[in-house]
């Protein structure tokens, strides 16, 4: 192992070929064929493996880069397009129309302080001055109302 360590394998990598090395030994010797000198056997197949498994390495790494500049790369925009934004808006539309009818206003304000501002219960408590509790029953509330709605489509 520490031949693989001084030749820049990690020690988990070093353990993984040695085991594959005795691996490949005892395949050998099953398959019918003798070895004379198992030692060098282990250390050749090792090294093999490790030359191997570098050149593995570098092949898989060399997909990773590209030889432009990075200012000639053409940039992916993963910003919605219109279309998406205008049914999110229109879904959280009939969200909010949904809750206007079957909720009361402070729960609604409670669900979209959460859902859409990304407030925790214990923040949305302080800031309406109510119990942590009560910020649960009101989204509970909320979601329940939600779903009501969408079981109707």
């Amino acid at each position: 192992m520490d031949l693989l360590r001084r030749r820049g394998q990690t020690r988990e990598d070093a353990e993984d070929l040695v085991q594959e090395a005795f691996l490949r030994l005892h395949t050998f010797l099953a398959d019918g064929q003798s070895v004379r000198k198992p030692d060098g056997f282990l250390v050749r197949t090792v090294l093999n493996l490790a030359v191997d498994a570098r050149r593995r390495d570098k092949r898989d790494r060399r997909d990773c880069f590209v030889a432009e500049a990075i200012e000639e790369l053409p940039l992916v925009d993963i910003a919605p397009s219109p279309e998406e934004i205008l049914d999110a808006e229109r879904r959280l539309l009939q969200m909010r129309n949904a809750l206007d009818r079957r909720v009361s206003a402070r729960t609604r304000d409670v669900f979209f302080l959460h859902r859409l501002e990304g407030f925790t219960h214990e923040e949305i408590a302080e800031r309406l001055n109510i119990s942590q509790r009560s910020v649960e029953k009101h989204i509970a509330r909320a979601i329940t109302a939600v779903w009501m709605e969408r079981q109707k489509e």
